[in-house]
């Protein structure tokens, strides 16, 4: 496993001592508060290799030592307790893509990528059960199914906002344009009646799985096939935070293709009778009678 450049630094580090420094470090991420003697039990290693660890970490800025508000009265000097640090938990967090991304390879590598599409579909459908209730809730109105829906994502730390876009976007508040500005879902606001809304834009600002999805785009893939579902109808990915995007931004259509061939065909419906019943009128006062053969002269029938 490739571990990040912060838990494999060190001189001399080992692959070992570097797969030993991660087992410290996700202990301390999990126990937290927690001493060297206390990890040396839970990892089966001695106390001095902890230390060893620990002390490499904590000039990394990964740990740092926790003090209790109020500390107990003991004889002798009180063992020290650690907590991961911001940077830490990044550095973890890393950590956990990476050997995701190797138990993706090895399905694709074994069982093709449509193992790969059946566990991103499988993960999806947690989230799309949690999320379709609140969706549902909203009413059939396409834009606050978004809002809904960018209201649960942003609940969930994925930093989600949603915007008007199109012929009625002008108009409106852009509230949340910048995804990632508000732990809460921005709302997009209704356009005037005049002025129709084509489509919302749902940005999302942080995507737990981002540095998988580079290499996995099936995860993406899977998520907006469950926005679809979801919000009842097509949308389509214009980027992602996987590709370089500084958001992962959904193409919400408020007039679906499928309601603008209704109206029309309902129209060249509507016209097409509006002739037929003209042309109907038309043959109505015409006169079809024939006419009566004239016979040159001087010949008889």
């Amino acid at each position: 496993m490739n571990y990040p450049a912060v838990l494999s630094t060190g001189v001399g580090a080992t692959d070992t001592e570097v797969s030993t420094r991660a087992r410290v470090a996700r202990a301390v991420g999990e126990d937290g508060p927690v001493t060297a003697s206390e990890l040396a039990i839970s990892l089966g290693i001695t106390p001095a290799a902890v230390r060893r660890h620990l002390d490499v970490m904590l000039a990394e800025g990964l740990i740092t030592e926790h003090r209790p508000p109020v500390a107990p009265r003991r004889r002798g000097r009180p063992a020290k307790a650690f907590v991961l640090t911001a940077a830490g938990h990044a550095a973890l967090t890393n950590t956990y893509d990476d050997l995701a991304v190797s138990v993706l390879r090895f399905m694709a590598e074994r069982h093709g990528r449509d193992a790969v599409r059946a566990f991103a579909a499988e993960r999806v459908a947690e989230l799309e059960d949690r999320y379709s209730k609140r969706v549902k809730a909203a009413g059939e109105d396409v834009v606050d199914r978004v809002e809904a829906l960018a209201d649960a994502l942003a609940s969930d730390g994925y930093a989600a906002t949603s915007r008007p876009v199109g012929d009625g976007a002008a108009g409106a508040a852009t509230a949340g344009a910048d995804a990632g500005s508000s732990g809460r879902g921005a709302t997009a606001a209704k356009p005037a009646a005049n002025a129709p809304m084509k489509a919302v834009q749902l940005c999302q600002g942080h995507c737990p799985v981002q540095h998988v999805a580079t290499e996995f785009p099936e995860l993406c893939e899977a998520e907006a096939e469950a926005f679809s579902r979801m919000l009842g109808v097509h949308v389509q990915r214009l980027a992602t935070l996987a590709h370089g995007a500084h958001v992962c931004t959904t193409h919400v259509p408020v007039v679906t293709p499928a309601t603008q061939w209704t109206s029309t065909r309902s129209a060249t419906t509507d016209h097409a009778n509006s002739n037929t019943h003209a042309n109907s009128n038309t043959h109505a006062t015409t006169d079809h009678r024939p006419r009566q053969q004239q016979i040159p002269s001087g010949r008889t029938r």
